[in-house]
């Protein structure tokens, strides 16, 4: 395990695998480096990348500062992307903050996106994908066969890997 500082100073855990274009995996809001779908999807992704897997403030070995707020954890994954080194490569299965679809957000976006859906997740977060695939400028939408909203690592992985292909 390994830690890096955020901006207001919060310890954030995480652990650093395989070799290549940077990764870094954002878990869900009930999960941590150790518990969750990442633990079984980084390894997957570490034969042809570099993968950063760690721990959401208040989470597994990461530190907490009060009061909560999205922005936070926005400069925590600042400070994992300045750990990579850029280009970094987001994949992201967690919804952040209060679970509200964040569209000015993601219509701001200008780097190239795909938006990964099961098509046996509850409807609606099939509608959720299927509106940032189409704000977010360019956005690929993939909907994956027999998937829920925990889909299998190897499921996810191949579709991850092709997008991320140079």
């Amino acid at each position: 395990m390994s830690q890096v500082r955020s901006r207001d100073g919060t310890t954030i855990a995480y652990d650093r695998l395989g070799a290549g274009r940077p990764v870094i995996l954002v878990d869900g809001a009930f999960c941590s480096r150790s518990f969750g779908p990442m633990p079984k999807l980084a390894p997957l992704l570490a034969r042809d990348f570099t993968v950063f897997m760690y721990d959401r403030r208040g989470r597994g070995a990461s530190g907490d500062t009060a009061p909560y707020a999205v922005e936070r954890e926005i400069d925590d994954l600042d400070a994992l992307i300045l750990k990579a080194i850029a280009p970094t490569l987001v994949y992201d299965s967690g919804v952040m903050g209060d679970f509200s679809l964040p569209v000015r957000r993601a219509a701001s976006l200008t780097m190239p996106a795909i938006v990964i859906s099961g098509d046996k997740s509850m409807p609606v977060l099939r509608a959720a994908a299927q509106e940032l695939a189409r704000v977010i400028p360019g956005a690929r939408l993939r909907t994956l066969p027999g998937q829920t909203h925990n889909v299998a690592a190897a499921a996810l992985a191949p579709v991850l890997k092709e997008f991320f292909a140079p």
